[in-house]
């Protein structure tokens, strides 16, 4: 066992030499004026499931978390997709309780705007999203992460709709009633199931978007082939850059993307981005497991010990542009956009991306890539916001 004091000492190191990298990041005046001047869209920030679990308020600013509205005023952040998250509980699955806890949490974002007026606004459109940044408002949109609250009924598509939600998730850890889970081992439905086919189908006629994040390979192609409109990938990133992690998406799947014209979300999680990230995960959950069959009683602090013997390798900044430049490369700059999943990801941000107010040193990065303040542009908002308007424009016509 680690003494406490070399514990703490290691923690310390660890953490000192964490914000000595954090300090080699500056971002020019220029990026900051481009990040200001520009809409961003992040499409998937978890701050209803933090506050539901934890309340705080957001409206200030807040000593934990990774959002709150100076930090987003700093980094330039116009229109967050707050993520109604629902967990992939059995206990919650087609019994009421997700559909009772996503009416909750969509509540919980409508008492924020109604706490401070001035600050915030509801954007249920491309064009809300455009005159509240105007108006010099943070837009608070938001997606669906896990379709099960549709409990199987159409109707609770457009009661969702009705609440503001623009994107649903169909599925997360686990396969629901619409569609198979990447990390489900289980392929219930090979893809999507019957409901979930038609739900595709639904959803392209009301103007929800599709979001294919989470869903398995099978279910992800089986959407491609079924979707009239433009799909998302709200908290996505390359599989090309964590070999076998599923949860990310592959070449061929870039290509089917493009050709259906929708958008992958960069997602910032340093899992995500690198694949030193997911295997220290996987060797701290196999050293507890053989722990535990040793029968070695594991401290409260085991975690901690561990991680100041081995420190977690966080992914860079420049491991997330990355990431933008091969799908860039790939099938071209207007399919790509960001979707941090901050507030979703715990503490494995990568250095320089730790909270909202980080998106200025994305900018920078993209600047000293050679990107162009078009391009750029297109990043941070203009591709998800031709999506969105696709969709409007489709479920008009139908």
């Amino acid at each position: 066992m680690i003494k406490l004091s070399t514990l703490v000492v290691a923690i310390s190191l660890a953490l000192t030499s964490q914000a000595q990298a954090e300090q080699t990041i500056t971002a020019s005046d220029k990026a900051i004026k481009l990040a200001k001047d520009t809409i961003i869209i992040d499409t998937h920030i978890d701050v209803p499931y933090r506050i539901h679990e934890s309340w705080v308020d957001v409206t200030q600013a807040t000593s934990d978390g990774d959002f709150d509205y100076p930090r987003a005023v700093k980094g330039g952040l116009n229109a967050p997709f707050m993520s109604i998250y629902i967990p992939a509980h059995l206990e919650f699955e087609g019994k009421g309780k997700s559909y009772q806890l996503a009416n909750q949490m969509i509540d919980s974002m409508e008492a924020i705007v109604q706490r401070a007026p001035d600050k915030f606004a509801i954007a249920s459109s491309s064009t809300d999203i455009k005159e509240q940044f105007k108006q010099g408002k943070l837009s608070i949109a938001m997606g669906m992460e896990n379709g099960s609250p549709i409990e199987g009924d159409m109707k609770n598509l457009q009661h969702f709709y009705d609440r503001g939600i623009r994107y649903i998730t169909l599925a997360h850890s686990q396969s629901n009633h619409i569609s198979d889970s990447s990390y489900d081992i289980r392929r219930k439905w090979k893809g999507l199931s019957p409901f979930g086919k038609k739900l595709v189908t639904e959803m392209n006629n009301i103007g929800m978007l599709i979001d294919v994040s989470h869903i398995s390979d099978d279910a992800f192609y089986q959407v491609m082939e079924l979707s009239k409109t433009p799909v998302i990938a709200s908290h996505s990133s390359l599989r090309k850059y964590t070999p076998g992690f599923e949860r990310n998406m592959n070449d061929d799947m870039l290509l089917a993307l493009k050709e259906n014209g929708g958008v992958i979300q960069i997602n910032f999680g340093s899992s995500f981005v690198t694949a030193k990230a997911g295997s220290w995960g996987k060797q701290l959950k196999s050293t507890k497991e053989s722990a535990k069959k040793e029968g070695t009683k594991l401290s409260k602090d085991f975690d901690a010990a561990y991680r100041a013997k081995n420190p977690y390798p966080f992914a860079s900044l420049e491991q997330v542009l990355d990431h933008i430049d091969h799908v860039v490369e790939l099938i071209g700059i207007d399919y790509v956009g960001i979707g941090s999943d901050y507030d979703g990801v715990g503490d494995s941000l990568p250095i320089g991306l730790k909270d909202v107010s980080s998106y200025p040193n994305l900018v920078q990065g993209l600047m000293d890539r050679d990107y162009s303040d078009k391009d750029i542009k297109k990043i941070l908002s203009g591709n998800l916001l031709r999506v969105l308007k696709q969709a409007e424009e489709y479920a008009k016509k139908h």
